[in-house]
């Protein structure tokens, strides 16, 4: 099973989940997106998949989103998306695609449900134990 993350090295969760897979004996597609952006078409469908909001993949700390009013009632998703491709840090992480679905990832342990052979227990960077 092909497994990618949308991840953010400088993120403890995104590290965690990433982390967690491959515990679990899968070497993901690691998609740094700081680095390579997103289109609005990659980040439609990932909603969509999710079955998410593209307002529940917007990310508000460390971001410009208060600033750009997309928490304002009836900013549209037209304008949420190019926000997001205008500034990558805007979207949650890490989102994590495999053939049993798409997930945003927060807290990590959400990537149990998506992998064929989850770790049992992980121990976060925290220190923080999880059980699938």
């Amino acid at each position: 099973m092909t497994v990618t993350i949308y991840h953010n090295p400088d993120c403890g969760t995104s590290r965690n989940t990433l982390a967690m897979i491959r515990a679990s004996g899968d070497e993901p597609v690691v998609v740094e997106y700081l680095k390579v952006g997103w289109t609005p078409e990659l980040l439609r469908s990932l909603a969509d998949r999710a079955r998410e909001p593209l307002r529940a993949c917007i990310r508000d700390k460390g971001t410009p989103t208060a600033d750009l009013g997309l928490r304002d009632e009836g900013v549209s998703d037209d304008a949420i998306l190019e926000a997001m491709v205008a500034h990558p840090v805007i979207v949650n992480r890490p989102i994590v695609a495999t053939a049993k679905g798409v997930r945003l990832c927060r807290p990590s342990e959400q990537v149990f449900d998506l992998l064929d052979n989850p770790v049992r227990g992980f121990t976060k960077e925290d220190g923080e134990r999880v059980q699938a």
